[in-house]
């Protein structure tokens, strides 16, 4: 089986999937398979990860069978990996050459549950390149509660050491999955280094702030069942680093 299966969630991405999924192929690291669940695209995304899927035997289209949302696309991708490693990888987003390499090296030295890294944000068409964002050493569960690093696409979950995981039909669902590793008594380890390029596009950037502020606060009171004065007091902070995130490009 391969080291690493990649979970990627698509809709309506025909343009971009290629790209995301090229810069899978140019990893440094070979042993992974990409597995690409298609939410019923209504473009041509699930034809373009087909062509790929034809000629590179590591990637799979999973096509799912109605339109549920990325929760239940990436369920469906990891009920069928094979992997150790479980990273996740969005399907307008890229990885630099050495990041699976760089990460796993770094994650089996510190024997780490969930691991993530630096990044830099890229705009919709990939012509302009922002800031580092820069990451902790590490985050405990009530660190992480107060806490915007973990970026999806620089996740990395061991699941030798994590054991299985299932990701929650919650608004937010990558949030929700690194609370269950941390709340087991893991810690997540941080690896400072620039391996990823978040794509932001401009169709939903306006919205994301709010949104995600309405997820989060959600979390804490229907998933982790905080109080409301904890949840006020971690929604603070969350809302604090978000904005110091956010200031700049």
């Amino acid at each position: 089986m391969p080291m690493v299966s990649i979970i990627t969630p698509s809709w309506n991405v025909e343009n971009l999937i290629g790209e995301t999924i090229k810069s899978v192929q140019a990893q440094t690291f070979g042993d992974w398979e990409l597995l690409i669940a298609d939410d019923c695209s209504k473009d041509n995304t699930a034809a373009v990860i087909d062509s790929f899927a034809q000629k590179d035997p590591r990637i799979r289209l999973i096509r799912q069978p109605r339109n549920g949302g990325p929760a239940l696309a990436r369920q469906a991708a990891i009920e069928q990996a094979g992997g150790r490693f479980i990273a996740f990888l969005d399907s307008d987003d890229l990885w630099l050459p050495s990041k699976l390499e760089r990460q796993i090296a770094f994650a089996r030295e510190r024997r780490a549950a969930l691991s993530f890294t630096a990044f830099r944000r890229i705009n919709e068409n990939g012509s302009m390149t922002g800031r580092l964002i820069p990451v902790p050493n590490f985050l405990t569960y009530e660190q992480l509660l107060k806490n915007t690093s973990i970026a999806t696409l620089t996740a990395l979950v061991d699941r030798d050491i994590a054991g299985n995981i299932a990701i929650k039909t919650e608004p937010y669902d990558d949030f929700c999955l690194w609370l269950s590793i941390l709340k087991a008594g893991h810690i997540a380890h941080g690896l400072n280094e620039d391996l990823a390029r978040y794509r932001v596009r401009g169709v939903s950037v306006s919205s994301r702030p709010l949104r995600s502020a309405g997820w989060v606060w959600h979390i804490y009171r229907n998933v982790e069942q905080l109080s409301p004065v904890k949840s006020a007091w971690c929604f603070a902070h969350w809302s604090a680093r978000a904005w110091l995130k956010r200031r700049k490009f």
